[in-house]
């Protein structure tokens, strides 16, 4: 996959939302400038119109009529483009008008237009219905009205938004230059914890699990969750490759005296001519090793298995009836019980059925029956229990050894713990019984715990979720 640089998607963001604001303050600052100008400029059309109207007067003659003084006519707004206009009296009359006005029609109840006349642009201005301002002229009426049509060219107020427009543009451009570059200098240093993050996490190794976070990352609030979690993840893979280390140490172990006795037997078997009777004995011991070693690696698989078994969808799996894989579980082991005097009792209150392969289950229960029927003394009985609890089934197994001290009790599920030590491998197994255990009930989304006092024995709690 294409790597993607954070520093530069950054600023590229900075640089897009800059750009926006340029252009929306563009656009903002020449609409304001136009309507400025435009309003300043209605205004004055305005004025000169009513100037106009105001230059219409009474004639002094006998039958005085309306006449209009083009003499006094305001100059215009634009000397490149002369003004235009036209004064209309009573009945449609034409009191006066520019020589070069263009019959503009200004549509009925519309105040102000634009039209281009010549190629120019024009601003209109018609007032309607004025009255004649000479009242005291002999012969006025109230009745009179006129109409009053101004146009100006516009031009100079296009030309200066344009130039306002343009000038607004290049000032933001400069400062969109300098926010840009201020903004890449801020977002580089903002983001140096996380280079520095990265590099102390380079330096993580399985001779240096530490990783020596900079005070500025841990002093960041966003990069402090980072922090914390890689410190939590790092020690989990610590405490992880320690267990596999130790793990692999002690497979070897294990491995390393059947297979030193079983090289033994051999090579005293090979050292003189013996008898066939002695042979055999020599083959026998022989072949009792290779079963223990044999033992050792089902276990192993088993416990491989076990950790793989997450991997795999509840749908897949069959319904379970715990009740009846506990009480299979018991009948194979009552034959071994009996022969220490042990026995077994199944107690169920009520049961329940989970999604899962039985021969896995049926391990969980024969691994805590090997486990407690080994430490039972005789005439003692080991009893499974089977209840509901919190939308999950319990199953107890409890014996009545002599328990387990609380130091050796946290941590009987690690691979290769025994809960006595001192006992032989002969009688104490690999201890991988109950690592298993709590693998399989792990990966079938239950757990597993032990309480245990010394002296009284020790009850194995699996819990597993109930299939409704």
């Amino acid at each position: 996959m294409k790597q993607r640089s954070l520093t530069r998607q950054l600023i590229a963001s900075v640089v897009l939302t800059q750009l926006l604001l340029t252009a929306a303050v563009v656009a903002f600052a020449t609409y304001l400038t136009t309507w400025q100008l435009r309003r300043s400029f209605d205004e004055q059309l305005h004025g000169r119109a009513m100037a106009l109207a105001a230059l219409v007067r009474y004639s002094e003659d006998e039958h005085p009529i309306l006449k209009f003084d083009s003499t006094l006519a305001p100059p215009p707004l634009d000397a490149a483009n002369p003004d235009q206009f036209q004064i209309v009296g009573p009945g449609g009359t034409i009191l006066g008008q520019s020589a070069g006005w263009p019959q503009i029609q200004v549509p009925e109840g519309a105040e102000y237009v634009t039209v281009s006349v010549g190629g120019r642009h024009y601003r209109v201005l018609e007032l309607r219905h004025l009255p004649v301002l000479d009242q005291e002229a002999p012969g006025a009426t109230s009745a009179d009205s006129i109409s009053v049509a101004y146009a100006a060219s516009d031009e100079q107020i296009r030309e200066r938004t344009a130039l306002v427009a343009l000038q607004i543009f290049l000032g933001s451009f400069a400062l969109l230059v300098v926010a840009v570059a201020a903004a890449a200098w801020i977002v580089r240093r903002r983001l140096a914890p996380l280079a520095e993050l990265a590099s102390s996490a380079h330096q993580v190794t399985p001779q240096h699990w530490k990783l020596n976070t900079p005070d500025n990352a841990r002093a960041t609030s966003e990069l402090a969750p980072l922090t914390e979690a890689m410190d939590r993840m790092l020690a989990t893979l610590q405490g992880a490759f320690t267990s596999q280390r130790e793990f692999v140490a002690n497979a070897a172990h294990e491995l390393k005296t059947p297979i030193a006795v079983l090289k033994s037997t051999l090579q005293l078997a090979l050292q003189s001519p013996r008898e066939a009777e002695d042979y055999r004995e020599r083959v026998r011991e022989a072949l009792d090793d290779v079963e223990r070693l044999e033992t050792l690696a089902h276990s192993l698989l088993r416990l491989a298995r076990a950790e793989q078994l997450q991997e795999r969808s509840p749908a897949e799996l069959p319904i379970v009836d715990i009740a009846a894989s506990c009480e299979q579980s018991a009948e194979r082991w009552r034959v071994v019980a009996g022969a220490k005097s042990v026995r077994i009792e199944v107690y169920t209150t009520e049961t329940a059925a989970v999604r899962g392969d039985p021969d896995d289950l049926e391990l969980i229960w024969s691994n805590l029956l090997d486990n407690a029927i080994r430490y039972s003394p005789p005439d003692k009985e080991v009893v499974i229990a089977v209840s509901r609890d919190n939308g999950n089934v319990r199953v107890d197994v409890r014996d009545r050894g002599p328990g387990i001290e609380l130091g050796q009790l946290q941590r009987i599920f690690e691979r290769f713990q025994r809960a006595d030590p001192s006992r032989s491998r002969e009688t104490g197994g690999y201890g991988l019984g109950l690592a298993i255990a709590k693998a399989m009930a792990e990966a079938y989304g239950g757990s597993i715990a032990a309480e245990s006092q010394p002296g009284k024995g020790t009850i194995f709690s699996v819990r597993l979720p109930i299939t409704r």
